[in-house]
């Protein structure tokens, strides 16, 4: 997904579980970074309220960038990198803004934005960083390549509201771009995938991922986190769902898998949550019970993630796991395809 680069090096305390150790639903599928959260509002070099949210990927020289969702204390959100050599601390951050809302030229933002995915596209020789873009009519979804994360070609909202949680894949899937992303429908709020020619005119849009009913611990909502994996077995996907209680919401986190050519075909979807809110980081902040990635990094090995996630809408926390280990989880708690969700 992202161009090939050395990743930062394993250790012996960095090992993974095992695959077949992982299978259980009770066992970790990722481990918390022992210092987390890596990157909070004190890392910062002007004034805002939080840090979160953050896309991923590793550049050309070695370095992991994160795209941060910076919320102001307005309250609107703008986009900020953040360097780092090994991924993990000595994050050098943009001394200002890296992207910020343009209402002047695209009225779409004027309320800020928010929640950027990054997907290198090696066709373009580009980055793809879709983003919400919020405004009175509600979130929607915009577009812009990069180079080099200083400047932006920006294609305007792609997705009209009320829609979020969007990525798009790296390669064309039948001669097109596939875009997955979240809308909010009279049906519900699922994962629905759109193909474009040329990234600006959308349509051929359907449903892959619905929202499960009843007491499911990802009914009434889902969407996408990370951008999606491409493995040998088809295209990995980490999705968030919601589940409201009587004191708030939890977002936690599930596994899909999708056909590789076919990526409107589910393959897979785990019964269970595997990752959810349990360190104080997570359970207390602006939201509380909260985890949210908006991006990855994947390591030299071709199956160690770093996982970066929001943290109760306040801080960045890293996680690592093992493509492995994910794919041998869906294979022992999940039954074929999306019936649950009927």
């Amino acid at each position: 997904m992202n161009p090939l680069t050395p990743p930062m090096a394993l250790h012996a305390d960095d090992a993974l579980e095992q695959p077949q150790q992982a299978a259980s639903p009770d066992l970790p599928l990722f481990i918390r970074h022992s210092g987390n959260p890596i990157l909070s509002r004190h890392n910062w070099p002007y004034s805002m309220n939080s840090v979160f949210n953050a896309g991923a990927v590793r550049l050309a020289d070695g370095d992991t960038l994160l795209l941060c969702r910076v919320e102001e204390r307005t309250g609107l959100s703008h986009l900020c990198a953040a360097r780092s050599e090994n991924g993990i601390d000595g994050w050098r951050v943009d001394a200002e803004p890296t992207l910020m809302p343009s209402p002047r030229n695209y009225p779409e933002e004027i309320w800020g934005i928010e929640d950027p995915r990054i997907t290198y596209v090696p066709e373009l020789e580009q980055y793809a960083i879709a983003y919400t873009s919020f405004a009175r009519g509600g979130p929607g979804v915009s577009l812009a390549l990069t180079e080099d994360f200083r400047s932006f070609r920006r294609f305007g909202v792609i997705m009209p509201p009320e829609d979020k949680d969007a990525a798009l894949l790296p390669r064309r899937i039948n001669g097109n771009w596939a875009l997955i992303h979240r809308p909010m429908t009279a049906t519900g709020a699922h994962m629905w995938i759109s193909y474009s020619p040329d990234l600006q005119h959308w349509g051929n849009h359907k449903v892959i991922l619905a929202a499960r009913r009843g007491g499911w611990w990802d009914a009434n909502k889902v969407g996408l986190c990370s951008p999606p994996i491409e493995t040998p077995k088809g295209w990995l996907i980490i999705y968030h769902g919601v589940r409201r209680t009587a004191s708030g919401s939890i977002y936690r986190l599930g596994l899909a898998l999708f056909d590789l050519e076919n990526p409107e075909i589910c393959l897979q979807r785990g019964d269970s949550w595997m990752f959810g809110p349990e360190a104080p980081y997570e359970r207390v902040g602006d939201v509380n019970d909260v985890v949210f990635p908006c991006g990855q990094t994947i390591g030299a090995d071709g199956d160690t993630i770093h996982l970066y996630y929001g943290a109760a809408d306040s801080c960045v926390a890293l996680a690592k796991g093992s493509i492995r280990c994910l794919l041998a989880w869906l294979d022992a708690n999940c039954r074929a395809g999306d019936e649950s969700a009927l």
